[in-house]
């Protein structure tokens, strides 16, 4: 991470005011001095503050900012979070600078070096799918910029975070499908190196044993996308042991499958039945609208704020790992009995 102008006053015994002006090229500071500043400020990759520069030259007073990573932006449930980060930041008198990742890691890495640039006053990020390495995260901590983790948490740091109970969620939500009746429940879930895939897949298999189910190893499938599920259920659906239920990872995973039982001639729920993880708009449109389980997106972002909030203002300490979980609650609806 870059360095301040602190940092450069400090090591070499002047003024934070002598560092700037030299920065500048004021004449007020000799060339010799000038160089040697300038010359230590590129070698420990000095970055000047946009926004207060920026600020300093208008009407403005200085603002206070929070910057948001989110994995993409048309997913419906991190647009709700990104709605209640908005909100409770304007709320609190703070704006949010909102970037995405994609689910690349080098992109997200180059959003915190951005974000650091850019002086915020702290970051709210949901980690992107592919990330394991967590030096980018570290150095933001390491240059005392907290971070809240939502949603997908980096369980390499001990941050803090909020997220909505996964486990419980899952397990609701299979236990439902049990009691409705049905006997083999296919799982198709998100990569496991995330830790709500993990907490997900936990309760369809607790689910599952509690009521005398068997697990198998075949109906658990890395899928969480509506484009993979329409490819890969209708092999699935063919086997002769076919799942008489789904369980799926987020409502478009679940959507895809929907159309792609219909599509072969199964009547859902009569013949399949179907449960998302999300309650997004998408969940109400499709035919028969879609049982799911409800994250409360909008909450999960309103308390990231207030948590990330309370660290810069001093409420809660900046060493202090603040952990919060969002309740979950099963919305029954058409494609499920």
């Amino acid at each position: 991470m870059p360095i301040t102008m602190k940092d450069i006053a400090r090591a070499l015994n002047v003024s934070v005011a002598t560092v700037s002006r030299a920065l500048k090229d004021s004449p007020k500071i000799s060339l010799q001095q000038r160089t040697k500043i300038k010359e230590y400020a590129q070698k420990h990759n000095f970055s000047p503050n946009l926004i207060a520069e920026s600020l300093r030259h208008s009407k403005l007073r200085p603002s206070k900012i929070i910057g948001v990573i989110i994995p993409e932006f048309t997913h419906y449930y991190f647009s709700s979070i990104l709605s209640g980060i908005e909100e409770e930041a304007s709320l609190r008198g703070y704006r949010i600078m909102v970037a995405q990742s994609n689910e690349q890691f080098e992109r997200e890495s180059s959003i915190c070096q951005s974000f650091y640039e850019n002086k915020v006053c702290g970051v709210i990020v949901s980690q992107a799918k592919d990330t394991t390495s967590y030096d980018h995260f570290r150095a933001l901590l390491n240059n005392d910029v907290p971070i809240v983790f939502y949603d997908r948490i980096c369980t390499g740091l001990n941050t803090s975070r909020v997220v909505v109970d996964d486990y419980m969620g899952a397990f609701t939500a299979v236990t439902h499908l049990i009691e409705s009746g049905c006997k083999r429940i296919a799982y198709y879930g998100s990569p496991m190196q995330m830790e709500i895939s993990k907490n997900r897949l936990n309760g369809y298999k607790d689910a599952l044993l509690k009521h005398g189910l068997r697990i198998h190893d075949s109906d658990i499938v890395i899928c969480d996308n509506r484009t993979d599920a329409e490819r890969i259920t209708p092999e699935i659906l063919q086997r002769e042991n076919r799942p008489d239920a789904f369980f799926a990872v987020n409502d478009d995973t679940a959507i895809g499958i929907l159309y792609t039982a219909k599509r072969m001639g199964l009547k859902v729920p009569e013949d399949v039945c179907i449960c998302g993880f999300t309650n997004g708009q998408r969940a109400l449109s499709c035919d028969p609208p879609l049982t799911t389980v409800e994250q409360r997106g909008h909450v999960v972002g309103k308390e990231a704020v207030d948590i990330l909030v309370g660290h810069v203002e001093g409420m809660i300490p900046k060493d202090k790992a603040e952990k919060r979980v969002v309740r979950t609650r099963l919305v029954v609806r058409g494609t499920t009995k």
